[in-house]
C-alpha cells in the first residue's frame, strides 16, 4: 500500500481528495495543514482553517496531522511548503502528495515540482472534473458543508452558513453561469468548511458563529465556537439573523 501526505485545509477539496485517496488504497502517513499570515494566499485556504485539527480527530488521524505556517506571500510560501514537506518526508515518508483542487494550473504546477523534489507522485482526484458535476457528486456522496466565505458578485450572506444541500448547489451552478464566477467556487469566490464526510467516523463538526458583512460582494462567517459532535450532530448555529456590518462590534 502506497504511503501518502494529503494537504488539509477543512474545505471541500482537500476533504474529497482525501476521501478518495483513502477510499483508493492510499495509507496516510500524514496530514498537513498550512495556515497563511496573509489573507490573499494564492496556495492555500485560510477562513476556518484553524478547524482542520477538528476534522483530523473526527477521522481518528490527529497523530499523523501537522499544522504549519506560512508566510502567505506569493512564490515563498511554495518554497516553504517544500521545505516543510521536505522535513516531514525525512521522518514520515511517503510516496504520494495528496492535493484538492479543479482547475487551478497556478496550484497544480507548483504542488507538482514539490512533490517531484520529494521523489513522490502528485495525486489530484479531482483535477479536471466538471466543475457543477462535482459540486453535486459532492452532495451526492454525502458530504455535509458550509461556506465560510463569499467573495464574488451573484453570491452574499444568504449563502454562507447553511449547509450545502442539492437546492443550493443548483442555486451556486446558476449564478456562477450568471454572474461568471466559478461553479466549485476554484478562483477564491467561496471558502467552505467540511462538517462531515464518510471518513469522519468518530464524530462531526458543530460550529457556532455570526455572519459579517465585510464589503459589497465580501460576506464571512466569524465562528466562535466549534467542537466535534457525534456522528450525525453536526451542524452550524447562526446567533444572529442578520450580518453585522463594516464596524458593527458583536453582542
Amino acid at each position: 500500500m502506497a504511503r501518502a501526505c494529503f494537504t488539509l485545509s477543512g474545505g471541500k477539496d482537500s476533504n474529497y481528495a482525501l476521501y478518495r485517496g483513502v477510499r483508493g488504497g492510499l495509507e496516510p502517513a500524514c496530514l498537513l495543514t498550512l495556515k497563511p499570515r496573509r489573507p490573499d494566499s494564492w496556495m492555500f485556504q485560510v477562513p476556518a482553517v484553524e478547524l482542520a485539527r477538528l476534522q483530523a480527530r473526527a477521522m481518528g488521524l490527529e497523530g499523523v496531522h501537522h499544522v504549519r505556517s506560512v508566510s502567505g506571500e506569493r512564490e515563498r510560501e511554495v518554497e516553504e511548503l517544500a521545505s516543510i514537506l521536505e522535513e516531514i518526508h525525512s521522518t514520515h515518508p511517503f510516496d504520494v502528495l495528496v492535493v484538492g483542487g479543479l482547475a487551478s494550473e497556478y496550484q497544480r504546477r507548483r504542488f507538482q515540482r514539490v512533490a517531484e523534489e520529494l521523489g513522490a507522485k502528485l495525486y489530484a482526484p479531482a483535477w479536471g472534473w466538471d466543475p457543477a458535476e462535482y459540486m453535486r457528486a459532492l452532495v451526492g456522496e454525502g458530504f455535509r458543508f458550509i461556506l465560510v466565505s463569499a467573495t464574488t458578485m451573484g453570491l452574499d450572506c444568504r449563502h454562507v452558513g447553511r449547509v450545502v444541500d442539492r437546492d443550493l448547489v443548483e442555486d451556486i451552478i446558476r449564478r456562477a453561469s450568471r454572474y461568471g464566477f466559478h461553479p466549485a467556487l476554484e478562483g477564491g469566490e467561496g471558502e467552505t468548511l467540511v462538517l462531515w464526510q464518510p471518513l469522519y467516523t468518530r464524530g462531526s463538526l458543530r460550529v457556532r458563529g455570526r455572519l459579517a458583512r465585510l464589503g459589497e460582494f465580501e460576506c464571512r462567517l466569524e465562528i466562535v465556537e466549534a467542537a466535534l459532535a457525534e456522528p450525525g450532530d453536526g451542524g452550524v448555529e447562526l446567533l444572529e439573523r442578520e450580518p453585522r456590518q463594516p464596524g458593527q462590534e458583536g453582542v
